[in-house]
């Protein structure tokens, strides 16, 4: 018999009592055991009040979490703070940006009969607080203290103002006491969480989507779509599909003994840091890189040239204010130039992004929406077409940029992953790139992508790389145009 605690109906009922889930277990382990081992995968303790499980020396941080909530987000979105500014302690407020989806609830009249239907929207646990520490004694000062008010009390006069951070982050939040919760947490620790087997011994897999326990028994012709895990003493029959992410769990007459964690043997999921081999370039390669540069810039400054004033008059005409704007960002070797575009945002834009950070779509340290309610008219046209960025062909011109290249960033941007600030900053930022024309602008990866080929150009880059990526921005542009 298959069990899936993950597929939750629009109209499920209201959550069992919170002994029924944890009764449940994959590989001996309930769903706080799997929290836990998660975080211990990379190389992070779970530190709880009311909890007194050891504070292991080996732990290379922990996470003070509170008794109630499962948390999932991205280490790397603290690493540049916990490696540059080695604070005690980063205080981290995360924002939930789960969809929680909903229930119906059927009303009837006094005859028992049908009246209508009624959505119930959960929205509760959308921010939570937790603290990332290097410190055991910060640490087991959180864990005796009696609740988490108290315990963000005694945080507050142990740790002093310099030695903090803080920093506010997107992630996932579960409540550990509603049985729905427990399962949404379940089924996005499944996708998430890659190698179960760095922490769970039990756990064994032959290509990296369906992991079983040893005593499990998969039969012949069965088809999993997806990423299944497959608990003890559980027979699947043949010729069966199974749709993920799902939990198979164990048989209680088969629930194995949970092994204590190896912190000393676990080998982390995400390695830390290393630096990015990048190639200096030939001296031809440098020397045939510039004078294109100065070629192209001139030649589609002079025909984009009868552009420049039904721009700028629009502009003009919309708001009446400056159109161009400059932005102080990065170039070779870290020195800083005003990157100029023509201005597509109202005059107040930067006032305005501060009240629209809760609503950022990236997930690095850029700000993007889909929708920018900031945008002009013209502007909106300008970006659409890429016509904001002509000015940039003057920063071209003058040596503080190149054609093709890392895309131009501040250096707030810059700090936030060390390896990739300095492959970057190694070459000069370009009007377009590897990531412009290979992003996918999926939710909570695209500042992985732009990491990714931003490194991946700078180890690769090459006269006819430069060309290509020329040619397909072109096409991308003319392809816009013939549409529209």
């Amino acid at each position: 018999m298959v069990e899936s605690v993950l597929t939750v109906p629009v109209s499920a009922p209201a959550a069992a009592p919170p002994a029924a889930s944890a009764q449940r277990t994959i590989w001996g382990l309930n769903p706080m055991q799997l929290y836990a081992r998660y975080w211990a995968s990379m190389g992070v303790q779970v530190v709880r009040q009311g909890e007194r499980s050891e504070i292991v020396s080996h732990a290379e941080l922990f996470l003070l979490n509170d008794p109630r909530s499962f948390t999932l987000f991205e280490m790397s979105d603290f690493m540049q703070t916990l490696n540059w500014i080695k604070p005690s302690a980063l205080f981290v407020r995360l924002y939930d940006s789960h969809e929680r989806g909903y229930r119906e609830r059927i009303h009837t009249d006094a005859l028992d009969n049908f009246v209508s239907f009624e959505r119930l929207y959960d929205a509760s646990w959308r921010l939570t607080r937790l603290v990332i520490t290097p410190d055991r004694d910060i640490a087991q000062l959180w864990q005796n203290s009696i609740n988490p008010a108290a315990g963000w009390r005694r945080l507050r006069r142990y740790i002093r103002k310099p030695e903090r951070a803080v920093k506010a982050v997107h992630g996932n939040v579960y409540d550990r006491e509603n049985a729905r919760e427990v399962a949404l947490f379940l089924r996005d620790l499944i996708g998430k969480w890659n190698r179960p087997d760095s922490t769970i011994s039990r756990a064994i897999s032959d290509d990296g989507q369906v992991w079983r326990d040893p005593q499990a028994r998969i039969g012949p012709g069965i088809k999993f779509i997806g990423r299944v895990w497959v608990g003890a003493g559980r027979e699947l029959s043949p010729q069966t599909t199974l749709v993920g992410p799902a939990v198979v769990w164990d048989d209680p007459a088969h629930r194995p003994v949970v092994e204590d964690i190896s912190w000393q043997e676990i080998e982390p999921t995400e390695p830390p840091e290393e630096s990015v081999p990048v190639p200096s370039g030939t001296r031809a390669y440098n020397f045939s890189k510039r004078a294109f540069d100065i070629f192209f810039a001139l030649l589609a400054m002079t025909l984009s040239s009868p552009l420049y004033p039904l721009i700028l008059l629009a502009i003009w005409i919309e708001d009446r204010g400056h159109p161009f704007f400059g932005h102080v960002r990065e170039t070779r070797g870290g020195e800083t130039f005003r990157c100029w575009k023509f201005r597509s945002m109202r005059l107040d834009a930067e006032q305005i992004k501060e009240q629209l950070v809760r609503q950022n779509q990236a997930d690095g340290p850029q700000f993007y929406m889909e929708k920018d309610p900031r945008l002009t008219k013209v502007g909106k046209f300008l970006r659409k077409y890429n016509l904001d960025e002509l000015p940039q062909f003057w920063c071209v011109l003058v040596g503080d940029m190149s054609v093709v290249g890392p895309r131009p960033s501040p250096k707030k941007e810059n700090q936030c992953c060390p390896s990739w600030r300095e492959a970057r900053l190694s070459v000069r930022p370009g009007i377009t790139g590897l990531w412009q024309i290979k992003r996918t602008r999926r939710t909570g990866t695209d500042f992985q992508e732009w990491i990714k080929w931003d490194i991946e150009y700078v180890q690769q880059r090459s006269f006819w790389l430069d060309l290509t990526i020329i040619f397909k921005t072109v096409s991308a542009i003319f392809g816009k145009v013939s549409r529209s």
